[in-house]
């Protein structure tokens, strides 16, 4: 069995995506990432173990992965205007993470946070199938553009999250 770590944006799901929960068999499409764009986020320790995300809104997507969800973690955090910057960012070590049955793109409203997605560790042997190469790598994924009206930016997402 091979069991995999995958970052799910919040408004992946909020704009066209399908809740799961715990046990769901889910069909994904999961894009290779550099576990040090989620440091600021989760920390460098979790991060590491972050292999891939979840993406639905490109136009060249590879063959969907089959995957079991073990785990599902609601990641909320702080986020601030750095000086000089231009986009709100996370601010490191203020993340809370919340394991939930149920993840549906909506976390619990929570007081000085703000939630960013989810953490989700799943099995991607299906059926007693081993899944294989269904993740598109870092490169591969550069040229999808986002097909869904509230794309990251239009959602007035983090820069570069």
């Amino acid at each position: 069995m091979t069991t995999v770590t995958i970052w799910v944006d919040d408004w992946q799901i909020q704009c066209c995506g399908e809740g799961f929960a715990r046990g769901d068999v889910v069909s994904w499409t999961l894009l290779e990432v550099d576990p040090e764009d989620f440091a600021d986020i989760v920390g460098g320790d979790r991060a590491a173990e972050i292999g891939f995300r979840e993406e639905h809104h490109g136009d060249a997507d590879p063959p969907p992965a089959r995957l079991k969800v073990l785990t599902a973690t609601e990641v909320p955090c702080r986020i601030a205007l750095p000086p000089g910057a231009d986009a709100y960012r996370p601010v490191p070590g203020t993340t809370e993470l919340v394991p939930v049955e149920k993840a549906g793109g909506w976390a619990e409203p929570r007081q000085g946070v703000r939630f960013m997605g989810y953490l989700v560790t799943a099995d991607r042997t299906v059926d007693g199938q081993r899944q294989a190469g269904s993740a598109m790598t870092r490169r591969q994924a550069r040229f999808i553009r986002p097909r869904c009206p509230r794309s990251p930016s239009a959602a007035g997402r983090l820069a570069g999250i």
